[in-house]
């Protein structure tokens, strides 16, 4: 008994790549794909509250470590100076947590819609970088959170006083660390830029390298200016880690380089601002071909009369 194969046609990506897809179509699959994410998130937001309660006491744990945290009951002392406060903290950061669980599926439904309209070398390059992002923004995180335990060390010993009391509201506090914490990670995505611009071959890494000094003193102005406390260990934590990266993304972009031949071109070995070799050896001037003398140009024809303007036309024209 033989069965008939249905020929499957081409796929939803192979027809977006390959334009086929109407406009309707790619409006209609952005609505599904869009519809799919937002679905996630949901689910993710429900994990999210039920997440709320011991993500806040981990975000807690930088300050209620510390000796001067005012403890009442054996747990850290925070106020919230609104009745909501506490509930929008709490939603806030079940939202946060929410598109971090559900993440690989909006992450995957943006990735699906796009990937199609870049080639194949731009999207091996997509996936490099992605699979990059990820952890280096966890480790900003976890940098964060170590050196805010540090800041505020810091800045309790200097505000707090004899006759002072200190006590924080709930709301600012958590504001403080994630702000940290996303700054952190944020910045340490420089290193990608610094890839990007060598593997799209703006700049070579013998030019990257060359440009150490100036990258050094700008991680530690940027970090003296985003950086929320005033302390010199986030700042200065912050900074050496850049720097860190920075030499990191540098040896990437050296191997790049080696492996796609860079750098063996000609005059490759001389400086910007140093002047190319000259070869100054005079060479023997030979004898050159005779030239034979040229023919006269002949009498021209003579140009005929035209015809008389009667004869040159017909009756329909």
């Amino acid at each position: 008994m033989a069965f008939a194969l249905r020929k499957r046609g081409p796929s939803t990506f192979e027809r977006a790549a390959d334009g086929s897809m109407t406009l309707m179509e790619h409006i209609r699959e952005l609505r599904n794909r869009l519809f799919r994410a937002s679905l996630a998130i949901v689910v993710g937001f429900g994990f999210g509250v039920w997440l709320s309660g011991p993500v806040l006491h981990l975000l807690q744990k930088p300050y209620c470590d510390l000796p001067k945290a005012r403890l009442v009951n054996g747990t850290c002392n925070f106020v919230q100076l609104g009745p909501a406060d506490l509930f929008l903290l709490q939603m806030k950061v079940a939202l946060w947590v929410g598109l971090i669980i559900a993440a690989p599926i909006w992450l995957y439904q943006l990735w699906a819609f796009i990937a199609p309209g870049l080639h194949r070398h731009e999207r091996r390059y997509a996936y490099f970088f992605t699979g990059l992002a990820a952890p280096l923004f966890g480790g900003g995180a976890v940098l964060a959170y170590f050196v805010t335990s540090k800041g505020l060390e810091f800045l309790l010993n200097v505000s707090g006083g004899g006759d002072i009391t200190t006590t924080l509201d709930i709301t600012r506090y958590i504001s403080f660390v994630t702000n940290l914490i996303l700054l952190f990670g944020v910045a340490f995505e420089f290193p990608l830029i610094v890839l990007m611009l060598n593997f799209v071959g703006l700049a070579s890494a013998k030019r990257l390298f060359g440009w150490w000094r100036v990258a050094i003193f700008v991680f530690f102005a940027f970090s003296a200016v985003v950086t929320p406390t005033p302390d010199p260990f986030g700042m200065t934590a912050l900074a050496i880690c850049l720097s860190a990266l920075y030499f990191g993304a540098v040896a990437v972009a050296f191997l790049n380089d080696r492996r796609r031949g860079r750098g063996r071109e000609i005059y490759s070995d001389l400086g910007d601002d140093e002047v190319s070799p000259l070869d100054l050896t005079p060479e023997p001037v030979e004898a050159g071909q005779r030239v034979d003398t040229v023919a006269p140009v002949g009498a021209p024809e003579p140009v005929a009369a035209p015809a008389p303007i009667e004869r040159r036309y017909d009756d329909m024209t």
